[in-house]
């Protein structure tokens, strides 16, 4: 059901204090979503420091920031983070494959965001119950690394209608932690 509003001028944001966002401090002892996000030899700061401030929203479990991908504290990762690499754990790995192989060994689901033949589209992927999963994100232009393609269990692909090819990495990881989140939420309710 729609709620439209009966005098849209009587209408107002809310400041931030009625919002009711935790702390940093709190926030890090509020469960997540076993949910791992890898990011593969990201080029832009700017789509680092927004993965942080989503998988802030959406309580995922850490980032892996592998390769390339540049590492807080940076200037252009914190003005598009706003704070989120304070609440949101991180980690640096030389190489996603290192990384990725770790994840395998403890148990996570890998899951490359990446078109290929066979992949699964996003809307119908349905996260294994009580098992991790680990959610990699690549290169603005080359996408995942070539190495990492037999490392993965799953690969997803968000649909696309129009005439481009992809979506910006951020804007990627945004639909896949929202799709992912509204999906395993209610069991750590």
């Amino acid at each position: 059901m729609l709620n439209f509003a009966e005098n849209p001028q009587e209408m107002r944001k809310l400041e931030m204090h009625e919002l009711g966002r935790p702390d940093p401090e709190s926030y890090r002892l509020l469960p997540k979503l076993p949910v791992v996000l890898v990011l593969d030899n990201i080029r832009s700061q700017q789509n680092v420091g927004s993965l942080f401030r989503t998988a802030d929203a959406f309580l995922m479990e850490r980032l892996l920031l592998c390769g390339i991908t540049a590492t807080p504290p940076h200037r252009e990762i914190h003005r598009a983070a706003l704070g989120a690499t304070d609440s949101v754990a991180w980690e640096y790995h030389a190489t996603a494959e290192e990384a990725v192989l770790q994840l395998k060994q403890d148990g996570y689901l890998i899951a490359g965001v990446e078109q290929v033949e066979g992949s699964t589209p996003l809307e119908s992927f349905e996260p294994p119950a009580g098992k991790p999963l680990a959610v990699i994100l690549g290169n603005e232009v080359n996408g995942m690394s070539d190495n990492l393609l037999p490392l993965c269990d799953i690969f997803l692909e968000i649909r696309q209608y129009g005439t481009k090819h992809s979506l910006n990495v951020s804007v990627c990881g945004g639909i896949v932690m929202w799709e992912v989140f509204r999906k395993m939420y209610r069991a750590i309710r």
